[in-house]
């Protein structure tokens, strides 16, 4: 257990993810704990000053004290006392983490903060390797998706992107920690379709009202593909028509198990031009572990089809570090992604969350099957960014999650022309998200104060049918409102 001693206990929460970066899932606390780490604040001569003493050594920052607004100032405290943390502990323990001092799941805002002050995009660069200590091949990652994003970023005024989220899969991977489940005997698709295109058809009076656009639809999961075709094709037929002139349409098609030709054939023909089919890994080993009923083979399959029926813009998804994997046998699903050469490729790293069944098995029970070294994982990362890279892919979006195995990265590669504007808006936070259905969160950019609100919908699938209407009008409540106590920064630090 380690013990935060600080007069700024508000920030608690943000130094215990500064501390996580070195000593894993530990335990933190405000009141007891057998290692201690003493912090002190003070304003003086013009400068704050943050001092942390631990374990016989001392770490101080002192900067110019800044004035604004009372968020402004709070965001800039939070930098600056989890920057002195984070030297204390370099200190402490030789290490550095590759995306040094930064905790946040968008590094790129960072980049792009830089630029918007007026840096060059290489001096933007340089800037988050000498402030936040990001390692080099890290910094030059983010200016990489830069180049990329160029033109794509924006969505430019009276325009939205929309998610519609079916939370049902046929069975439940292990790692899984998002809002679906099983789909059992399917008796809750019925209800769940019906609520959803209710809310597509109310939706569409606020979109009208607010005289707004759609730029990208998405529809993600849970596994869209695991409910009947004619349920799904119920959902996309509404969608259009309720949204018309989307430039991309996107299905995850996700798990080879739940793709057949009828389903491949009514997305084709409702203009869907995107897909994923996720391997996740070519070993049918993990995927057993994992809990996923298919083969690598029946990825192999459904990938062809979908070729065969003339789809010219295919996602794959891998894993890095799943539990039982070494470098071997990511090579080798390396291998097969880039002899089918899909047009994008999404390489995560495993994130091992608390609300999921391996989280369960690894790290309360203790059973189960282990994971790589942190030294391990990011060698299956530098592998695939290095062998993408010199397959003609390249990176377009980034994020970060906590609890990543080597507090690493989850990196979208693309091929010229097929970056996914949905993606980067969403990623990016750069374009206002109207999200449909259990679970999904509706992100509203508000560029006055640089804010944005979010109006969440219930994940419990029952609840979400019975309070759908509820749900619209968390909706109407932030997109109509000119002024919300429910405000954050839009910088992610």
């Amino acid at each position: 257990m380690i013990w935060i001693r600080t007069d700024e206990p508000r920030f608690f929460s943000d130094l215990g993810d500064v501390l996580r970066l070195f000593y894993g899932d530990v335990q933190i606390s405000l009141e007891a704990g057998e290692t201690v780490f003493e912090h002190r604040f003070t304003e003086s001569d013009g400068l704050w000053t943050d001092c942390w003493v631990s374990q016989g050594q001392q770490s101080s920052l002192s900067r110019p004290a800044r004035a604004g607004s009372e968020v402004e100032v709070k965001r800039l405290r939070k930098r600056q006392i989890k920057q002195a943390l984070y030297n204390l502990l370099r200190q402490l323990t030789g290490m550095r983490p590759p995306w040094g001092s930064l905790t946040g799941i968008r590094p790129t805002r960072l980049l792009y903060e830089a630029m918007e002050a007026g840096m060059t995009l290489d001096e933007a660069v340089a800037h988050v390797t000498e402030v936040y200590d990001v390692t080099e091949d890290r910094a030059a990652l983010l200016g990489e998706i830069a180049r990329m994003q160029r033109g794509l970023r924006e969505a430019g005024p009276g325009r939205f992107d929309l998610y519609i989220g079916i939370p049902f899969c046929r069975t439940r991977c292990s790692y899984c920690s998002f809002s679906s489940g099983e789909i059992g005997d399917g008796s809750l698709v019925g209800p769940y379709v019906a609520a959803l295109l209710r809310e597509i058809d109310l939706c569409r009076a606020l979109m009208d009202r607010a005289d707004m656009s759609l730029r990208a639809g998405y529809i993600g999961g849970g596994t869209p593909t695991a409910i009947p075709c004619g349920d799904l094709e119920r959902i996309l037929t509404a969608a259009q028509s309720a949204f018309p002139g989307a430039v991309e349409w996107t299905v995850e098609a996700g798990r080879p198990d739940t793709i057949d030709r009828e389903k491949l054939e009514m997305l084709k023909s409702r203009g869907v031009g995107r897909i994923s089919v996720n391997p996740q890994t070519f070993s049918d080993d993990t995927l057993r572990r994992i809990g996923r009923a298919h083969t690598g083979a029946d990825t192999v399959a459904a990938y062809e089809l979908a070729r065969k029926l003339g789809f010219e813009d295919i996602n794959m998804d891998i894993i890095a570090a799943l539990p039982g994997e070494g470098v071997a046998e990511f090579a080798h699903t390396l291998d097969v992604v880039e002899a089918l050469s899909p047009d994008s490729v999404t390489v995560h790293s495993l994130a091992i969350k608390r609300s999921s069944r391996l989280h369960e098995q690894l790290a309360v029970a203790g059973d189960g099957y282990g994971q790589v070294t942190r030294e391990g994982a990011a060698e299956m990362i530098a592998m695939a960014r290095a062998r993408l890279m010199d397959g003609g892919w390249r990176p377009y979006y980034l994020y970060r999650q906590k609890y990543m195995a080597g507090n690493l990265e989850n990196v979208g590669y693309a091929k010229p022309g097929k970056a996914c504007l949905y993606n980067i808006g969403n990623m990016e936070e750069t374009v206002s998200v109207l999200a449909l259905g259990a679970g999904a969160i509706t992100k509203w950019l508000f560029d006055r104060a640089l804010r944005i609100e979010r109006a969440p919908n219930v994940r419990n699938i029952g609840e979400y049918i019975a309070r759908v209407d509820e749900m619209v009008e968390r909706k109407r409540s932030i997109i109509f409102s000119d002024k919300s106590e429910a405000t954050r920064s839009c910088n992610p630090e």
